[in-house]
């Protein structure tokens, strides 16, 4: 039985499959390997090696990649994008993908922890002027932000994702209900 006949008979395969993308950018300048990084981090992709990175596959992404192959042919580089129907190893791949989004949601949480004990602090120094409030919730939308983002890319439902829901709403109680009105 082959990994991916295998993970069909557990219920651990998704029928979408994979998008990979094989791609090499000259060495110089650096900035276009740069470039190349935070797009496919943008995306959510994980890198299988070098210059080789995943997704799990839909219109969206597929999109995106084919976008990023020109990007990078534009950069005098080589890309190819692939479909992948069958793929051994696919739990692995699958479970790095899971990985990387538990890891953003984790580093949501820790930033609404973050924003928390700023709160707190401004409201423990009775610093809460309408500056700071309007620079909170600037601050709250960004994670929000964030966080949809993430949810976005997140095609499994990682077990990351409810905790970094609970830490937002968390910090929708901010300021603490006992700062009568400051």
């Amino acid at each position: 039985m082959t990994d991916n006949t295998a993970e069909k008979a557990s219920g651990h395969a998704d029928s979408t499959g994979w998008l990979v993308l094989i791609y090499r950018v000259p060495p110089e300048p650096t900035r276009l390997r740069s470039t190349v990084w935070r797009r496919i981090k943008s995306l959510g992709a994980i890198y299988l090696q070098n210059s080789a990175a995943a997704l799990p596959a839909s219109a969206t992404t597929e999109r995106a990649l084919r976008k990023l192959r020109r990007e990078i042919l534009d950069m005098s580089g080589t890309a190819i994008l692939l479909s992948c129907d069958v793929l051994a190893g696919e739990s692995d791949v699958r479970n790095a993908f899971q990985a990387a989004r538990n890891d953003e949601y984790e580093e949501i949480v820790d930033r609404c922890e973050d924003f928390l004990h700023q709160v707190q602090k401004e409201y423990t120094d009775n610093h809460f002027t309408y500056a700071e409030l309007e620079e909170n919730e600037v601050d709250l939308v960004k994670l929000r932000n964030w966080f949809a983002k993430v949810r976005e890319r997140d095609a499994f439902d990682a077990d990351g994702r409810q905790a970094a829901e609970k830490a937002l709403d968390g910090c929708d109680g901010a300021p603490p209900s006992d700062c009568n009105g400051c």
